[in-house]
């Protein structure tokens, strides 16, 4: 698991970058709250002027002006200390995010296995943004709380020393209960976070999986095991909230005592029932101002609180990320030497291997010629997705050399091609994204689906569901195909392109793929099925990971 520590280094890196635009914050913070004791200094002594000295309001306009003069700086200063709060947290969470998202595609195909998408969606979406509070709030406060009270601890100290003894004796007591009850809410909202990654899961894979529920009788059942996990995420997320409430009932009883002490110390004093220190010399100028000013003695450490569980809600979001970019991707970003001999792809005794399965690949050597079709067979476990995965350069050989020629692309297909929520063109353009109408159309023809789209009303803006709902699993297969005729790659791996297809289906899929060979592309086959193997020019035997039989057509 990940050190704390290593979550906060984290965070501090990516605060770093932001430190410019947080200083302005925590500046214009200053000033709002130089404003706001301004605004009460000139407030105590219009009051005194006005009851001791017996001045008219009309003398004292100038003072008014000046007065609504600080309220207006007092809260353009507030804005620029929100506003330059949120632009950090917004770049700040964009490169988390970009961090995040660039991992994910060093770790590649392979390395997302452990994943549920479910997960990593949380990661990438709601995890990032519990950064917000932290970066926009909780930092500016941080520094904010640290000094503004000192600015008026040493104001009500020149005032008074005694009513500032007061302030100072309650003050260190909030932040010790804030640590003890944020120390507790971090670890609640990493549990939380880990709650709500596994409600995400358990919910997709029963939406995913409604039409085997629905024929099996169990969508009653499956709908009580949802409402249970989002029990379980509701009992959770009130957790922190009764922390919250703890924290901030802690802080005002606290506060309260505090100007209680002050309160009662200035109302004797000024009736002379106080005779210690320096309550002789209160006026009523000195004293309502010490008075006026134990509130704002206590106010950033209110916001400092409030926003507190915004960093125990960062820190726990942290520790599954974190815990993301710890994982070692298991690729190179080198590129592969390139081949001596006009193959596109060379392994020479090439060794792979998982960690929960030991070797996968052993001492395999094998060449691919240009616009050559090599099927690839063997029982389960044999290795043939992993070499594809190989070939495809989603791994790095543990032992062993791999070549390949220099700038060649890959296109990948397997049993369950990716399809999304979106229309015909939406899923053509994943492959190329600047395609336009004539060439997507071309791509399904090649693909042989060209009286699938004439009977289309809609043609290319027909709407699919996700992961292909609406069409069958052979239309399915050769939508994915289409998107390889749109792509330029010359060396196409399929992984059982055609595992889950009957007869007729399956022969279209291999009729689109002897088009595709014929346009001079190499194709792989990885397949347990006869017909796919049948159209090869070469086939290989795995087992156990090494090499048992090579055959020509």
């Amino acid at each position: 698991m990940t050190q704390p520590s290593t979550s906060r280094a984290w965070l501090a890196g990516l605060a770093r970058a932001e430190r410019g635009r947080l200083g302005l914050a925590v500046g214009c913070g200053l000033i709002a709250g130089i404003a706001s004791v301004a605004q009460l200094t000139l407030l105590a002594w219009l009051v005194a002027s006005l009851l001791v000295e017996s001045r008219t309001p009309t003398t004292l306009l100038p003072a008014f002006a000046l007065l609504v003069a600080l309220m207006g700086l007092r809260a353009l200063a507030q804005w620029g200390q929100d506003a330059l709060g949120l632009a950090a947290s917004l770049r700040l969470r964009r490169r988390a995010r970009g961090e995040l998202l660039d991992h994910l595609t060093r770790l590649g195909p392979v390395g997302l296995t452990a994943h549920h998408s479910a997960s990593l969606a949380h990661r990438v979406v709601d995890q990032v943004e519990s950064l917000d509070g932290y970066v926009a709030r909780f930092l500016p406060q941080r520094y904010l709380a640290l000094l503004m009270p000192l600015v008026i601890l040493a104001l009500v100290a020149w005032l008074d020393w005694l009513a500032a003894l007061f302030l100072l004796l309650s003050a260190p007591l909030i932040p010790l209960f804030m640590a003890l009850v944020g120390m507790g809410a971090e670890r609640l909202n990493e549990e939380q976070f880990d709650a709500v990654a596994r409600l995400s899961r358990h919910f997709i894979d029963r939406v995913r999986g409604i039409t085997t529920l629905q024929l099996f009788g169990r969508s009653a059942a499956a709908t009580e095991e949802v409402h249970a996990a989002a029990d379980d995420y509701r009992r959770r997320t009130l957790r922190p909230l009764r922390l919250a409430f703890l924290s901030s009932a802690v802080l005002e009883f606290f506060a309260a005592v505090s100007i209680a002490m002050v309160a009662i110390y200035v109302g004797f004093g000024l009736l002379g029932y106080v005779t210690y220190g320096p309550a002789e010399q209160l006026t009523l100028f000195s004293g309502l101002l010490a008075l006026l000013l134990a509130p704002e003695f206590f106010q950033p450490l209110r916001s400092l609180a409030q926003h507190y569980h915004d960093r125990a809600s960062a820190l726990g979001a942290a520790e599954g990320m974190v815990a993301l970019l710890d994982e070692a991707p298991r690729r190179g970003f080198e590129p592969a030497a390139p081949c001596e001999s006009p193959a596109l792809v060379e392994l020479a005794a090439v060794t792979v291997s998982h960690p929960e399965r030991g070797g996968v690949l052993k001492a395999l050597s094998l060449s691919l010629a240009a616009g050559e079709i090599l099927a690839v067979s063997g029982p389960s476990g044999a290795g043939k997705s992993t070499l594809l995965q190989l070939l495809a350069g989603f791994l790095d050989p543990e032992a062993g050399d791999m070549r390949r020629q220099a700038g060649l692309e890959v296109a990948w297909m397997d049993q369950r091609p990716l399809l999304i929520h979106g229309s015909l063109a939406d899923n053509l353009r994943l492959a190329a994204p600047d395609a336009d109408e004539p060439a997507l159309r071309r791509a399904l023809s090649a693909a042989g689906l060209g009286a699938l789209m004439s009977a289309l009303p809609e043609g290319l803006e027909t709407r699919l569901g996700e992961r292909g709902v609406g069409l069958s699993g052979g239309q399915a297969q050769r939508l994915a195909l289409a998107r390889v005729f749109l792509s330029e790659a010359r060396l196409v791996l399929l992984d059982e392109p055609t595992e889950s297809l009957d007869v007729d289906s399956e022969a279209s899929v291999i009729e689109a793929l002897m088009a595709l060979a014929a346009e001079g592309r190499s194709l792989v086959i990885a397949s347990h099925r006869a017909a796919p193997l049948a159209c090869a020019d070469r086939r290989l035997t795995l087992r156990d990971g090494r090499l048992e039989a090579v055959n020509h057509g």
